[in-house]
């Protein structure tokens, strides 16, 4: 059974299993799709990663951003 798909809004703040370089666990998600935009919060480097790698590399989400808006979202 594969593992649940994570939901994952734009302003997320995830933490990461590994450090970046730079010695920050936390990015901000900046951008959805197949392929997901993430930014870390202490270098403000962005980096594009698979959405499959990103919910492997994902230990825990430390914030949400904003509820999408469901009645303009057509």
């Amino acid at each position: 059974m594969p593992p649940p798909i994570l939901d994952l809004r734009l302003g997320d703040v995830l933490r990461l299993r590994k450090p970046h370089p730079c010695g920050g666990y936390e990015w901000r998600v900046v951008r959805l799709g197949a392929d997901i935009g993430l930014e870390c919060l202490k270098c403000g480097r962005r980096v594009l990663l698979e959405r499959r790698e990103v919910e492997k590399r994902t230990k825990t989400i430390v914030s949400r951003g904003p509820a999408p808006d469901r009645e303009n979202a057509n």
